[in-house]
């Protein structure tokens, strides 16, 4: 399988958080919302859509600010 160059790899770390991370929290806040209905397994997915393209621009933008506030608060390996 052919890998991505290096270069890339912010942006696909910021994918794959983003995508986990949005459907775990959309999943439990919606259930939360509506309970496990119909309208549970039809809003999930467009919670989800939306939460993601809030999110992956967001952690693109942000992990540079956070990356350096960790690293003055962890000492490097």
């Amino acid at each position: 399988m052919t890998k991505l160059p290096a270069r890339f790899r912010p942006y696909v770390q910021g994918l794959v958080l983003t995508c986990l991370m949005t459907f775990v929290v959309s999943g439990i806040s919606t259930l939360l919302a509506l309970g496990f209905t119909g309208a549970f397994i039809a809003r999930w997915p467009i919670a989800w859509g939306i939460s993601w393209a809030v999110a992956f621009p967001t952690i693109l933008f942000v992990m540079p600010l956070v990356q350096r506030i960790v690293a003055r608060i962890v000492a490097p390996p």
